[in-house]
């Protein structure tokens, strides 16, 4: 079976995933519990979790029979960093405009 990269942005999109990626950030959980709190069906939330996890958005941990997942930090982190770059980006644009605009004369 090939595995292909997943953008966290591209995981992010979905309703669904961003709302069993809110309640991960909340505190860690079961696909059971999370299947319980949420109107789909538990292979649903598992092929859910199996994107947030491909994407680096989540991690799972073996406890007993089940699986727990929580939030993954380092995948929000590199999130938070390009999403750093573009608005370093965009206020350097704006400040450069904004600069250049001629001052009106009183």
């Amino acid at each position: 079976m090939t595995t292909y990269a997943v953008d966290a942005w591209a995981a992010l999109a979905d309703p669904t995933r961003r709302e069993i990626f809110s309640r991960l950030a909340v505190r860690a959980r079961s696909v059971t519990e999370l299947a319980s709190e949420l109107p789909v069906s538990r292979p649903a939330v598992s092929q859910h979790l199996r994107v947030l996890k491909d994407a680096d958005l989540v991690r799972v941990r073996p406890e007993g029979t089940r699986r727990i997942y929580a939030a993954d930090p380092d995948g929000l982190r590199a999130m938070r960093a390009e999403l750093e770059t573009f608005w370093s980006a965009a206020l350097t644009t704006f400040k450069m405009l904004a600069e250049a605009e001629p001052q009106e004369s009183e």
